[in-house]
């Protein structure tokens, strides 16, 4: 449940939603539903797994995950890094910044499933009811299921978490809830959510993914406010050590509850993991080749073509993997401020979009390891190409009034260049824009009014002025005052949150399928509220009306086809600057674990599947 600063040098997430904790990671992974049936009675159905469309692949016969080894060792400890800082562990509030890592201490109601995008299984919930209309669900919690502290976990503590969210949680959080009309206690072990919607599965699913907050132990403390002293864990681990801003380390619960469940066995074998902080990436990148740091994602195209020339990784003592990334991506982009001027003028923000040469910067900074993107909804079934189908024509005809017509008729198309860095036709066409929206060049500046265009590119890692350098040099060149500001991650998530921005870099995060947390995105009412995921400011009422076809779409077909609709409507209206994506992992860790034979359709398995293996843990001998 997380508001997200920018983490790494290209893929830069920004806002609230690699969700550390598992009430909202799970809640979506597991995203809509319509159900799969283990048993019916009368008009409702009750079963152990959700699935998205269609039947979940596995039944509750289902030994363990076919992507882990149910035999894994148990044992050892490593360390991680994390970038920036934390001052709290509250991941409901706008306020503070929390460690990501806090998914590690909470279970949830039904857990996803890493070869699907969009299912559920029962975790601390054994089954769900719900009527043939999912107007309601219920949920059966497993009367086995505690708290660290040894303390039950009941019904109770789930109408407080989700109350805590309701009343104080950050907007992008609440925006998940929004359909939940009442939450009920039946009994200490049943649980029912109402909704405002039926005939539709996301609201059922999005609560399946909501975990505990310990009544007992918040009855005298206030969890709207931050806070340092690690509240009871639901999860298979909990927090042993705290130091604000410098790390954080976790580990496994003993006897914990849920270690026998077919969705448990062969994950978190590691019993402790410690995230180290940085300030700085380049120090963070020595620290893993010194054997300090065990394991790397490397999100740096230069680094990874560079900074692993070394000895160990010629000894096979840090080995080097690249497989595949198979997980719908949401889009990373610079993201104009629609709320300043000039930013709220397209032709403004298209003449931007002229200036950055993505060619030459693939060439000579990306060390051509990265594609273009050209939709908000990358790697998937779910961005629009080419022109539009008839499919999407019937979406979009209603609307042809208030659309330019090239929405509807054309492919869009970001502006290529040759490559070479001589883009001196894009440029003059950027001018031209710029004159059109009453800018001029006047002595070498670019002038409105008697004062010069200003841009400010906020950064909170000084790596993106590498990256960005080709962009801010063509922008100087046509008389624009551009400069970056680097600044830390505190101040950097209470500008975007206030709103004081010119251009960030963003990479949303991506929930397949998408449904309510489109609103947050792009919808007219997030806009101006404080802490939204609206970082442009978007308003648009198609846009708007587009999301609630979307999140209202009878069938995964309609679904797919309302959000290519919407993808052409949010491109042609240049409110963010697309940039680009890698469709592999670049995995980076010292030769010491033990992996499953099979890993995951959808992402690494590390360090849930992983384990430490004692024979070549034993041959590094690393010193800490």
């Amino acid at each position: 449940m997380a508001r997200l600063p920018a983490k790494l040098e290209e893929k830069i997430p920004v806002i609230p939603l690699n969700s550390p904790i598992k009430s909202f990671s799970a809640a979506v992974l597991a995203l809509t539903a319509v159900v799969a049936t283990s048993g019916v009675v009368a008009d409702t159905t009750k079963t152990w797994s959700l699935a998205e469309f269609g039947e979940p692949l596995y039944d509750e016969s289902m030994p363990h995950w076919p992507y882990v080894n149910p035999d894994a060792p148990k044992g050892g400890s490593i360390v991680l890094s994390a970038f920036g800082t934390f001052d709290s562990l509250n991941t409901y509030i706008l306020k503070g910044e929390y460690p990501r890592s806090l998914g590690l201490i909470t279970d949830v109601l039904m857990t996803g499933s890493a070869n699907e995008l969009a299912s559920a299984y029962g975790l601390l919930a054994e089954s769900a009811e719900y009527p043939d209309d999912k107007s309601w669900v219920i949920f059966n919690l497993r009367p086995q299921a505690t708290f660290n502290d040894g303390s039950p976990i009941t019904a109770r503590d789930f109408k407080f978490s989700f109350d805590t969210i309701r009343t104080h949680g950050r907007p992008f959080l609440k925006s998940f809830y929004d359909d939940v009309d009442s939450v009920e206690v039946l009994s200490d072990h049943r649980i029912k959510f109402s909704f405002k919607t039926t005939n539709n599965m996301k609201p059922l699913m999005k609560v399946a993914g909501m975990s505990p907050e310990s009544v007992a132990y918040w009855k005298d403390k206030d969890i709207s406010k931050t806070f340092l002293t690690p509240p009871p864990s639901s999860g298979p681990y909990e927090i042993s050590t705290v130091e604000a801003g410098r790390s954080i380390t976790y580990e496994r619960v003993k006897n914990y509850w849920g270690e026998n469940l077919n969705v448990s066995k062969g994950i978190n074998n590691i019993d402790k993991i410690r995230y180290d902080y940085y300030a700085d990436l380049e120090v963070m990148v020595e620290a893993f080749k010194a054997g300090e740091v065990d394991y790397r994602a490397e999100n740096s195209s230069k680094r990874w073509a560079t900074a692993y020339e070394i000895d160990q990784v010629k000894e096979g003592k840090i080995l080097l993997e690249t497989p595949p990334d198979n997980q719908p991506q949401g889009i990373q982009a610079f993201f104009f401020n629609l709320r300043r001027n000039p930013f709220d003028d397209q032709r403004v923000r298209k003449a931007l979009g002229l200036l950055y040469d993505f060619e030459t910067t693939k060439r000579t900074i990306l060390y051509n390891q990265y594609d273009r993107i050209d939709s908000y909804f990358v790697n998937s079934e779910y961005g629009a190409s080419g022109v539009p189908t008839a499919d999407e024509l019937a979406v979009l005809e209603p609307y042809r009034d208030q659309l330019d017509a090239r929405v509807l008729e054309e492919a869009y198309t970001l502006p290529v260049t040759d490559g070479s860095g001589r883009n001196r036709s894009q440029v003059r066409e950027a001018i031209k824009l710029f004159k059109e929206a009453g800018w001029n060049l006047e002595d070498g500046k670019m002038m409105k009014d008697g004062k010069q265009l200003q841009i400010e590119m906020l950064l909170v890692q000084p790596d993106g002025q590498r990256v960005n350098a080709i962009f801010m040099q063509n922008m100087k060149k046509i008389g624009i005052d551009a400069e970056f500001r680097v600044v830390d991650s505190a101040q950097y998530q209470n500008r975007i949150d206030d709103r004081e921005f010119d251009i960030i870099t963003v990479r949303l995060n991506f929930f397949p399928p998408p449904g309510p947390e489109l609103r947050s995105y792009y919808g007219s009412a997030a806009a101006d509220e404080r802490g939204s995921a609206n970082m442009a400011g978007i308003k648009n009422d198609v846009v708007d009306e587009l999301i609630e076809k979307i999140i209202s779409a009878p069938t995964l077909e309609q679904l797919q086809i309302n959000t290519r609709a919407l993808d052409r409507v949010l491109l042609w209206n240049d409110y963010v600057l697309p940039q680009f994506y890698n469709s592999n992992y670049r995995l980076a860790f010292w030769n010491r674990f033990g992996q499953p034979r099979t890993r995951p359709k959808y992402g690494t398995g590390f360090p849930t599947t992983w384990w430490i293996d004692k024979d070549l843990d034993a041959k590094l001998d690393l010193k800490r």
